[in-house]
């Protein structure tokens, strides 16, 4: 072609919007696919994009004017948050370096059309045209603004109709039970699209113990430290990397516990819709993440019996109700913790119907609360009661119910023992074949090479060494397990078991049974506990509701704070006051009422002459000197007669003990009443002025009383 032809043609394709301003800035070429499997596979579409540079050439731009951005390669452009080559390209655009845009397509550029229409006024903001293959647009114009405006709708318009044709299309394929991403552990995905047990019998058997444990503890979290407690690992199939598809066998975590016994492809059952994705707007733009986990009617899919199942869906509708009674939070028990609050999680108010919450003042000393007042900022209606109270009562209980079963206790924990052990020992030496296994495998591929050739035969030889440590270890771990646990139990523990499960009590208070264990014991029997506390009374009604549907009802007595909390105090103050006015002192008073079974409010002990001396002041009997007639002629109260002497009350309660003065004590209080009339009162005042710390020999006149005539209370 001669120059003047080029020229001519070049003419021809140029058109009236590109002017010289343009052609002395870039023409950029925009380079966009949606994801890698598009750029690996749709080469037509890349080499399209790219030739887009000889358009802009035929255009009038030189080639070394033409930039290529591509970028954004692999990357969608349903948003341009993350697309640094659209980026790029708006930067390039606002320093006027910019002089054409070029694109396959209106979608390539963007498919979200507020970063298409920013783009569109960066544009005509700063003199920059666009173009594909169908011609050529400026922003300014208004036809070719309204044209870009419908493009760019249609593009973002394409993008959901794709999107809503994938979705439906995965969905179609999910209610046919036949969309699989992954599987867990435990089964493999086929090339038939079809999903089977995992063919490692090692990998089956830790998967049933998972389950098998969990029944017997409770928890996952104690199903995972019986895992770690013994050493238990579970096999993996990556589904990325070098190692996709073979058999790594990893340390448990509690995630991956929890995930075992929630998904319901181990009962059989295919389930899609389990956690929607959902889309999040953050500073940085708009992401797509996982949702939470919606509850069993919200699935979109959930096909029964369609699966291999290790447990049935009664099985793992059951483990479902467990786990989600373990969580903490309203209407759900919680797992059972440490603390010595054997009804947390059960005990009920039978007011509000509230959860009892536990408090801890020691660690002994455990009280259970209704908080119902604090949460709704009322009045407090509900009251709570010390733990020990209601916790020794279903302890009784408890006991009493599995007294009948002790013998089947003892035979049920010796094969439970037995089994542990047995299946114990069979995970060690599945893991001792295998090891040996890898240790023969790694033996036979070395032979096999050319010993010459040392490059390859050098690292075979240290893969074979390796597994011959790693068997040795097994083995040395094998052995040091039968020592710990022999898989038949010995005569002695045979022995120490029944002794064991034929002394109930005596294995619940044993030292080495935790709070946690004794709580087991009681969930399994107890379905909840419902308390009826009254402020006024220290009576309390209590309905314990078994496991089957059995209510027994019973009546504990709680401390209270204070007498007028006591349902019986009217009967208490009456039996005080008549044993009063029989002349009983506190002392007296205080044994017989617990000799009747009166208690003192806090139920810390029993009665004593302190706590009935309060009881007296109540109804205004604790001050004998009340009493008509208490005292004679010349008769004092000693604190009295002290301060006519004058004289220490102390010292003087010393002479009338020694017998220098006559003296009579009351018969409820023994206070002391002592007489002297003026002769006396003289001679004690001298007996006062005489004395001195330190003496002890006093005149015999001055210690001898004056001999008294009896009369009045004399």
């Amino acid at each position: 072609m001669s120059v003047l032809e080029g020229a001519v043609r070049v003419s021809a394709l140029r058109s009236s919007k590109i002017l010289d301003v343009h052609l002395d800035r870039l023409a950029v070429v925009y380079v966009r696919q949606s994801d890698p499997q598009q750029v690996l596979n749709h080469r037509e579409s890349r080499e399209r994009q790219y030739a887009l540079a000889d358009h802009a050439a035929a255009l009038g731009w030189p080639r070394d004017r033409v930039l290529v951005i591509d970028d954004d390669q692999g990357m969608s452009g349903r948003s341009a948050d993350r697309r640094g080559g659209f980026q790029r390209l708006l930067a390039e655009v606002t320093m006027e370096h910019v002089g054409l845009i070029l694109g396959i397509e209106m979608s390539r550029i963007a498919r979200n059309s507020r970063d298409w229409h920013n783009l569109l006024e960066m544009c005509a903001i700063f003199g920059t045209i666009l173009a594909d293959e169908d011609g050529v647009y400026d922003p300014r114009d208004t036809n070719d603004r309204l044209l870009l405006g419908l493009k760019g709708t249609i593009s973002e318009f394409e993008l959901v109709t794709m999107r809503n044709r994938l979705e439906r299309g995965r969905l179609n394929k999910a209610q046919r039970g036949e969309l699989f991403h992954r599987v867990p552990t435990g089964y493999v995905k086929l090339s038939t699209e079809r999903v089977e047990f995992d063919p490692d019998e090692q990998v089956r058997e830790v998967i049933r113990l998972i389950f098998d444990k969990y029944d017997e503890i409770g928890t996952a979290w104690g199903v995972f430290h019986y895992l770690i407690r013994n050493n238990i690992k579970i096999g993996f199939r990556p589904f990325h990397g070098p190692n996709r598809g073979n058999l790594e066998w990893r340390r448990p975590v509690l995630l991956t516990v929890f995930q075992i016994l929630r998904h319901p492809i181990y009962a059989g059952a295919y389930a899609y819709g389990r956690r929607p994705h959902k889309h999040v707007r953050t500073a940085d733009g708009e992401r797509t993440g996982v949702g939470p986990w919606v509850p069993m009617e919200q699935w979109k899919v959930l096909k029964r019996d369609c699966l291999p199942a290790y447990i049935t869906w009664e099985r793992y509708l059951a483990n479902q109700e467990s786990l989600h009674q373990h969580r903490s939070g309203p209407g759900c028990k919680g797992s059972p913790r440490g603390g010595s609050a054997l009804l947390a999680g059960l005990i009920v108010c039978g007011n509000c119907g509230r959860c009892l919450q536990p408090s801890y003042r020691t660690h002994a000393r455990a009280y259970y609360s209704c908080v119902r007042h604090l949460h709704e900022g009322t009045e407090q209606t509900c009251f709570g009661l010390k733990a020990a109270v209601v916790d020794d009562l279903v302890v009784q209980q408890v006991l009493h119910a599995l007294e009948p079963a002790a013998l089947e206790l003892s035979c049920r924990a010796l094969e439970d023992v037995q089994q542990d052990r047995a299946r114990l020992d069979k995970h060690w030496k599945q893991r001792l074949e295998r090891a040996r296994y890898e240790a023969v495998d790694a033996e036979r591929r070395y032979r096999a090479v050319d010993p010459e050739n040392r490059l390859v035969a050098r690292s075979l030889e240290q893969r074979w060494e390796e597994t011959l440590r790693a068997e040795r270890q097994v083995g040395d771990d094998y052995d040091r397990f039968l020592r710990e646990q022999p898989p038949q139990l010995s005569r002695d523990e045979r022995a120490l078991i029944a002794a064991l499960s034929s002394d109930l009590p005596a294995l619940w208070h044993a030292p080495d049974t935790t709070d946690q264990d004794r709580k087991e014991i009681v969930r399994h029997l107890v379905e909840r506990v419902v308390v009826q506390v009254k402020n006024d009374s220290e009576y309390v009604d209590v309905a314990i509701h078994w496991q089957g549907g059995l209510v027994s009802r019973h009546e504990v007595v709680r401390p209270v704070r204070t007498y007028e909390q006591l349902r019986d105090l009217d009967k208490l103050m009456d039996r005080v006051v008549a044993l009063r006015h029989e002349g009983r002192t506190a002392a007296e008073i205080a044994v017989c009422l617990n000799q009747e079974g009166f208690v003192p409010p806090k139920r810390c002990g029993e009665f004593y002459p302190e706590l009935v001396h309060e009881l007296l002041v109540r109804r205004g009997l604790s001050n004998e000197k009340k009493y008509a007639d208490q005292l004679g002629s010349d008769e004092w109260w000693l604190p009295k007669l002290a301060e006519a002497v004058p004289v220490s009350a102390g010292k003087l309660a010393d002479w009338a003990r020694r017998g220098w003065l006559h003296s009579r004590r009351t018969p409820a209080q023994h206070l002391w009443i002592l007489w002297a009339d003026k002769q006396e009162l003289k001679r004690l005042r001298k007996l006062a002025a005489s004395s001195r710390r330190g003496m002890v020999e006093y005149p015999a006149d001055l210690t001898t009383p004056k001999e008294r005539h009896r009369g009045g209370h004399g």
